[in-house]
């Protein structure tokens, strides 16, 4: 048993892993060397930290068959529902945004590990039921499974997270067999309620919608960051500036440039070519992720794989498209490589079930 288990475990999907990673704490060190020494004592320190420890819980996660995730999936999700609502009583309140809890020098962010439990939640709902109509009806569940914390994460305010849980929700019904025209019904009903939607908007989100329609419509303001991002990108023109040598970053013209937008240090840095080997890499993750959950048989499995997978995928094309300047900024983090250790922990646990699903995978 143990042969088996090690002969299907994924090594290149790990190593990938890791080597974005190491690309991403390069970027790291880098947006933080204007600080000087302290750069490697702080957020790179703690960043590595945080690795060490998403790679204990890796090893243990894929020593546990993946299935047992699935019978405890509602407690799960149910207990990160309940800290969704604590945050918003005692949580920290930072730029202000009420999301994350204290744990000395580090924080924890309840809104990134909902979207594992959301997807285990989704997979053992839609996994148990044999009888899978593909009606209108069979949707109601599900949607009520992702509005509750869908409702708790936008009132952190966090809207990027929220919106997330959208495209896992489709993903998962689409490999479960529901009927497209349903699916797209619903979208368009969506479609036609975002004039009502723009008013539920907070006003520093309705700002960010504009300016990326016109981001010279208040370059000073809220579209400072998106311009910023641009040039630096554009910068780097095809093989970058080289490491350290970014003038955006290194002269603090870009905000945020150590989490959602380390995009644009590797666009400035390491030019096109740079962005390339990274969505490159980006695409082999993903790739194996899709593989696993193809060549599974069982049901609960592929529809988890397929959960994560559209996490990760939709996460790194809304970071990229945001830092180009191709998609309005909701601040997500780039998986793997944006600065925070509840990103970094919910992405190493995606692909330690990744690895237990492709270990564990009954044959067709």
């Amino acid at each position: 048993m143990r042969n088996r288990l090690y002969r299907n475990f994924d090594r290149v999907l790990l190593v990938v892993a890791l080597v974005i990673f190491v690309i991403g704490i390069s970027s790291i060190y880098s947006a933080t060397y204007t600080e000087g020494s302290s750069a490697l004592r702080g957020l790179v320190l703690k960043q590595c930290i945080w690795m060490a420890v998403a790679l204990v819980i890796l090893f243990i996660v894929i020593s546990i068959d993946y299935q047992r995730f699935v019978d405890f999936a509602y407690i799960l999700f149910g207990l990160n529902v309940i800290l969704l609502i604590i945050v918003l009583i005692f949580g920290r309140t930072r730029f202000g945004a009420q999301r994350w809890f204290s744990i000395g020098v580090f924080g924890f962010q309840p809104s990134e590990f909902l979207k594992i439990t959301f997807i285990l939640a989704l997979s053992s709902y839609l996994g148990s039921k044999a009888k899978f109509t593909y009606q209108p009806s069979d949707l109601v569940v599900p949607f009520i499974i992702m509005l509750l914390p869908l409702t708790l994460i936008y009132m952190q305010p966090d809207l990027g997270t929220a919106l997330m849980l959208i495209p896992i929700l489709f993903s998962m019904l689409i490999v479960r067999g529901v009927r497209i025209r349903h699916l797209l019904t619903i979208v368009i009903l969506g479609l036609s309620a975002l004039p009502f939607m723009w008013f539920m908007l907070k006003d520093y989100q309705r700002q960010r919608l504009s300016v990326f329609i016109d981001p010279n419509a208040d370059p000073l303001g809220a579209g400072y960051t998106m311009i910023q991002s641009r040039i630096a990108i554009g910068s780097g023109f095809v093989f970058g500036k080289g490491w350290l040598s970014g003038t955006q970053n290194q002269l603090n013209f870009l905000p945020e440039r150590h989490t959602d937008f380390i995009f644009s240090v590797i666009g400035e840095e390491g030019g096109f070519i740079g962005c390339i080997i990274l969505l490159a890499l980006y695409c082999i993750l993903i790739y194996r992720g899709l593989k696993i959950a193809q060549t599974t048989g069982d049901t609960y499995g592929r529809l988890m794989a397929t959960g994560i997978v559209s996490m990760i995928a939709c996460q790194v094309i809304v970071n990229t498209g945001m830092a180009s300047g191709f998609m309005p900024v909701v601040g997500l983090p780039l998986p793997l490589m944006s600065y925070g250790g509840s990103s970094l922990l919910t992405t190493m646990i995606s692909i330690a079930l990744l690895l237990s699903i492709g270990m564990r995978k009954p044959r067709f």
